[in-house]
Protein backbone atom coordinates (compact mmCIF):
# COMPACT_ATOMS: atom_id res chain seq x y z
CA UNK A 1 0.00 0.00 0.00
CA UNK A 2 1.53 3.29 -1.13
CA UNK A 3 -1.21 5.54 0.22
CA UNK A 4 0.07 8.83 1.59
CA UNK A 5 -2.00 10.89 4.03
CA UNK A 6 -1.28 14.61 3.98
CA UNK A 7 -3.02 17.99 4.23
CA UNK A 8 -5.08 18.99 1.20
CA UNK A 9 -3.66 21.68 -1.04
CA UNK A 10 -5.80 24.55 -2.39
CA UNK A 11 -5.38 23.11 -5.88
CA UNK A 12 -7.14 19.95 -4.71
CA UNK A 13 -10.17 21.63 -3.10
CA UNK A 14 -12.46 21.22 -6.10
CA UNK A 15 -11.46 17.60 -6.75
CA UNK A 16 -11.85 16.59 -3.10
CA UNK A 17 -15.17 18.43 -2.90
CA UNK A 18 -16.43 16.47 -5.88
CA UNK A 19 -15.13 13.14 -4.52
CA UNK A 20 -16.92 13.85 -1.24
CA UNK A 21 -20.16 14.92 -2.91
CA UNK A 22 -20.18 11.94 -5.27
CA UNK A 23 -19.43 9.47 -2.46
CA UNK A 24 -22.44 10.73 -0.50
CA UNK A 25 -24.67 10.80 -3.60
CA UNK A 26 -23.64 7.35 -4.89
CA UNK A 27 -24.15 5.79 -1.47
CA UNK A 28 -27.62 7.34 -1.17
CA UNK A 29 -26.66 9.31 1.94
CA UNK A 30 -28.40 12.55 0.98
CA UNK A 31 -32.15 12.43 1.55
CA UNK A 32 -32.80 15.02 -1.17
CA UNK A 33 -30.20 13.81 -3.70
CA UNK A 34 -28.81 16.47 -6.01
CA UNK A 35 -31.06 19.10 -4.41
CA UNK A 36 -29.86 18.37 -0.85
CA UNK A 37 -28.56 21.54 0.81
CA UNK A 38 -25.75 19.55 2.46
CA UNK A 39 -24.23 18.88 -0.96
CA UNK A 40 -22.88 22.43 -1.03
CA UNK A 41 -21.21 21.88 2.36
CA UNK A 42 -19.62 18.67 1.12
CA UNK A 43 -18.19 20.44 -1.91
CA UNK A 44 -16.90 23.45 0.06
CA UNK A 45 -13.44 22.18 1.01
CA UNK A 46 -12.06 25.72 1.23
CA UNK A 47 -14.53 26.54 4.00
CA UNK A 48 -13.56 23.40 5.94
CA UNK A 49 -9.85 24.01 5.45
CA UNK A 50 -10.17 27.55 6.81
CA UNK A 51 -11.28 26.34 10.27
CA UNK A 52 -10.19 22.68 10.49
CA UNK A 53 -7.58 20.33 9.06
CA UNK A 54 -8.56 18.61 5.84
CA UNK A 55 -6.50 15.54 5.03
CA UNK A 56 -6.32 13.61 1.78
CA UNK A 57 -5.33 10.08 0.84
CA UNK A 58 -3.17 10.01 -2.28
CA UNK A 59 -1.78 6.99 -4.11
CA UNK A 60 0.70 7.43 -6.96
CA UNK A 61 -0.50 11.00 -7.46
CA UNK A 62 -4.20 10.05 -7.51
CA UNK A 63 -6.52 11.60 -4.96
CA UNK A 64 -8.48 8.74 -3.36
CA UNK A 65 -10.42 10.59 -0.68
CA UNK A 66 -10.34 12.88 2.29
CA UNK A 67 -11.53 13.68 5.79
CA UNK A 68 -12.00 16.74 7.95
CA UNK A 69 -10.25 16.63 11.33
CA UNK A 70 -11.71 19.06 13.85
CA UNK A 71 -9.36 19.45 16.84
CA UNK A 72 -12.13 20.55 19.22
CA UNK A 73 -15.23 22.70 19.50
CA UNK A 74 -15.51 25.40 16.85
CA UNK A 75 -17.17 26.30 13.56
CA UNK A 76 -16.66 22.85 11.98
CA UNK A 77 -17.57 20.79 15.04
CA UNK A 78 -20.97 19.18 15.18
CA UNK A 79 -20.64 17.61 18.59
CA UNK A 80 -17.09 17.80 19.97
CA UNK A 81 -16.81 18.78 23.61
CA UNK A 82 -13.80 20.74 24.95
CA UNK A 83 -11.76 17.57 25.54
CA UNK A 84 -12.66 15.94 22.21
CA UNK A 85 -11.59 15.99 18.59
CA UNK A 86 -14.06 15.20 15.83
CA UNK A 87 -13.90 13.43 12.48
CA UNK A 88 -16.20 14.69 9.74
CA UNK A 89 -16.97 14.13 6.08
CA UNK A 90 -14.87 11.01 5.52
CA UNK A 91 -15.18 10.06 1.87
CA UNK A 92 -13.32 7.79 -0.52
CA UNK A 93 -13.85 7.78 -4.29
CA UNK A 94 -15.55 4.63 -5.54
CA UNK A 95 -12.42 3.70 -7.54
CA UNK A 96 -10.32 3.93 -4.38
CA UNK A 97 -12.47 1.87 -2.03
CA UNK A 98 -11.33 -1.38 -0.49
CA UNK A 99 -7.66 -0.34 -0.54
CA UNK A 100 -7.31 1.03 2.99
CA UNK A 101 -7.63 4.74 2.21
CA UNK A 102 -10.55 5.30 4.57
CA UNK A 103 -8.86 3.46 7.41
CA UNK A 104 -5.61 5.36 6.83
CA UNK A 105 -7.50 8.67 6.99
CA UNK A 106 -9.20 7.72 10.26
CA UNK A 107 -5.87 6.55 11.74
CA UNK A 108 -4.29 9.90 10.80
CA UNK A 109 -7.09 11.74 12.62
CA UNK A 110 -6.62 9.58 15.71
CA UNK A 111 -2.88 10.25 15.63
CA UNK A 112 -3.54 14.00 15.45
CA UNK A 113 -5.99 13.80 18.35
CA UNK A 114 -3.42 11.93 20.47
CA UNK A 115 -0.98 14.80 19.88
CA UNK A 116 -3.41 17.39 21.31
CA UNK A 117 -2.78 18.03 24.99
CA UNK A 118 -5.91 17.33 27.01
CA UNK A 119 -7.75 15.52 24.21
CA UNK A 120 -9.49 12.53 25.79
CA UNK A 121 -11.66 11.27 22.92
CA UNK A 122 -12.32 11.30 19.21
CA UNK A 123 -15.98 11.44 18.20
CA UNK A 124 -17.81 11.13 14.92
CA UNK A 125 -21.31 10.92 13.52
CA UNK A 126 -22.37 8.41 10.91
CA UNK A 127 -25.54 7.29 9.20
CA UNK A 128 -27.10 3.91 9.94
CA UNK A 129 -26.48 2.73 6.38
CA UNK A 130 -22.72 3.44 6.41
CA UNK A 131 -21.95 -0.14 7.45
CA UNK A 132 -18.53 -0.35 5.79
CA UNK A 133 -17.46 2.77 7.68
CA UNK A 134 -18.85 1.31 10.92
CA UNK A 135 -16.63 -1.75 10.43
CA UNK A 136 -13.57 0.50 9.99
CA UNK A 137 -14.40 2.50 13.11
CA UNK A 138 -14.98 -0.62 15.20
CA UNK A 139 -11.79 -2.26 13.93
CA UNK A 140 -9.89 0.82 15.11
CA UNK A 141 -11.44 0.68 18.59
CA UNK A 142 -14.33 3.12 18.27
CA UNK A 143 -17.46 2.15 20.17
CA UNK A 144 -21.06 3.25 19.83
CA UNK A 145 -22.22 6.06 22.10
CA UNK A 146 -26.01 5.84 21.57
CA UNK A 147 -26.69 8.43 24.26
CA UNK A 148 -25.06 10.97 21.91
CA UNK A 149 -26.99 10.06 18.74
CA UNK A 150 -28.58 13.17 17.27
CA UNK A 151 -30.71 14.56 14.47
CA UNK A 152 -29.15 17.38 12.42
CA UNK A 153 -32.57 18.28 11.00
CA UNK A 154 -35.05 18.02 13.90
CA UNK A 155 -37.91 19.00 11.61
CA UNK A 156 -37.41 15.64 9.83
CA UNK A 157 -38.08 12.70 12.11
CA UNK A 158 -36.27 10.05 10.08
CA UNK A 159 -32.73 11.48 10.13
CA UNK A 160 -30.78 10.16 13.10
CA UNK A 161 -26.99 10.14 13.15
CA UNK A 162 -25.22 7.47 15.15
CA UNK A 163 -22.31 8.52 17.35
CA UNK A 164 -19.07 6.62 17.74
CA UNK A 165 -16.26 7.54 20.08
CA UNK A 166 -12.72 6.42 20.80
CA UNK A 167 -11.23 7.04 24.21
CA UNK A 168 -7.57 7.94 23.84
Amino acid sequence: MDIVIRPVTPGEYADLGEITAQAYLQDGLLDFGESDAYLGELRDVAKRAATAEVLVAVEHGTLLGGVTFVPGPGPMADMARPDEAEIRMLAVASAGRGRGAGEALVRACVDRARAIEGCARVVLSTQRTMRAAHRVYERLGFTRAPERDWNPLPELDDIMLLTYELTL
